[in-house]
């Protein structure tokens, strides 16, 4: 319950001190958030597309490459290919993000949860574990999958990459961490904006759009500002080898990235503290 006699917020707990109720604490909004999250077909249908498009794309394009790979005409190395469908896969990382946030305020059910649990910081926290967890789940089965399936046609080839290779590994993790941190990143942006197409019309447009478009701005400011772009710096850790030499390295592209997030979850948490349900 919230009163505002004054321009001063209070907060009042209906469990305080009462005899037989126990606190609820953060585990309890854990469990809530991932009780509702399961509960509603879009996180159903989006984890699944995720996979298919993840692992079906990046198994599709090893098929169809290998060949091509294991002739002398090709100028791309194999394992460019082994994680090529988690690009796709982005969308829907933020599909998820976005609608774990606003799907709440079109169906009003954020009064409810702000009812049941006041602190808005825990309820943030909370949604933020359940969502981080599963992308990053989903995310790396999807990359070791696709990764197995589409690595047996390049192996038919004499092409085939191995997991000890340099970068394999760490993109098959990486590939889990990056959907993770995109997924909070669309998840922040939702709760600025509180609404579905323009959470994902932004978010969309900075990773795929303007990250490209970023890349003919001129001199060493144009570079490094295409560096920066969260999209540019994040995605190289989901790749074993790199589509672009003069990005950052992929943990220094990474650091940068979750700083980045970092930075606009502080201020979406700020916003959401002081704004109405």
């Amino acid at each position: 319950m919230t009163m505002t006699p004054t321009s001063r917020t209070v907060v009042l707990d209906p469990d305080r001190n009462v005899p037989g109720v126990r606190r609820q604490g953060f585990p309890d909004a854990v469990r809530a958030e991932w009780i509702k999250f399961w509960s509603v077909r879009s996180t159903v249908w989006s984890t699944g597309m995720l996979f298919v498009l993840g692992a079906g794309l990046t198994v599709l394009v090893c098929a169809t490459s290998a060949d091509w790979l294991a002739s002398s005409k090709a100028d791309e190395s194999p394992g460019s290919f082994v994680t090529w469908g988690m690009m796709f896969a982005q969308i829907t990382a933020v599909v998820l993000g976005a609608m774990t946030v606003t799907s709440e305020y079109g169906t009003g059910m954020i009064r409810a949860t702000l009812a049941a649990t006041p602190h808005r910081g825990t309820v943030l926290a909370a949604k933020g574990v359940v969502l981080t967890s599963t992308l990053f789940v989903v995310g790396t089965v999807t990359a070791f999958t696709g990764y197995l399936a589409g690595n047996w046609f390049l192996d038919n080839a004499g092409v085939g990459v191995s997991l000890s290779d340099g970068g394999v590994l760490r993109s098959m993790f990486g590939s889990g961490l990056y959907l993770a941190v995109l997924g909070l990143f669309a998840a922040a942006v939702g709760l600025l904006v509180r609404h579905t197409a323009a959470a994902l019309s932004i978010v969309l447009a900075l990773v795929f759009v303007v990250g490209t478009m970023v890349f003919l701005l001129p001199g060493a400011w144009g570079e490094w500002v295409a560096k920066l772009m969260p999209g540019n710096a994040g995605g190289e850790i989901a790749t074993p080898v790199s589509f672009n030499p003069d990005l950052l390295t992929p943990w220094v592209g990474f650091a940068v990235f979750s700083g980045e997030v970092a930075a606009v979850l502080l201020v979406a948490y700020l916003v959401f503290r002081r704004r109405d349900a």
